[in-house]
């Protein structure tokens, strides 16, 4: 059983991680040139900001001696897991085939990266803690999974649209 002082630094990494991804989904959406993809950064900027809500609650609780109690997630839980409606995720693919594809190639796998490590983090920390703790670990854990699912989808398709297009432009 993991110790509140455990659980704290496990909560306080997390915090750190979901800054980050968050800040790096801001620093990107400079450097996509697709509006859907801007759209659906801002959107995923939105749910980090969740989480991260999420954590600094149930760090306040442990904080102040109570049990990692789980906020209510009405508030909390994304509600968005289709980023792209089918026509912006077109269009958005279509875009990449005019312009240079590598920017976005390159921010779509760091993202899935960033995502799919904090997922992994939650689902490890979620089996070496019990009761709450472990309850919301395994709910971000679940949560970063979509985001994960999410950017590999992209990743994956812009690599293959780029493995194919005629060398030279």
């Amino acid at each position: 059983m993991a110790s509140r002082e455990d659980l704290i630094k496990i909560y306080e990494f997390a915090l750190g991680q979901e800054y980050t991804g968050r800040d790096f989904f801001s620093s990107s959406i400079n450097r996509m040139g697709v509006g859907a993809a801007v759209s659906a950064f801002k959107r995923l900027i939105e749910e980090e900001d969740k989480h991260i809500e999420f954590i600094n609650s149930i760090l306040e609780n442990l904080r102040s001696g109570n049990e990692p109690d789980i906020p209510s997630t009405v508030d909390i839980e994304p509600e968005i897991h289709n980023y792209f409606d089918a026509r912006a995720k077109s269009e958005f693919l279509q875009q990449t085939l005019y312009e240079s594809m590598i920017p976005d190639v390159t921010v779509f796998n760091t993202a899935w990266l960033i995502e799919k490590d904090l997922s992994d983090y939650y689902s490890k920390m979620a089996g070496l803690t019990e009761g709450q703790a472990s309850k919301a670990l395994s709910m971000l854990a679940d949560w970063e999974k979509k985001h994960e699912e999410f950017f590999r989808e992209y990743r994956d398709a812009l690599s293959q649209r780029y493995s194919q297009m005629p060398w030279g432009g």
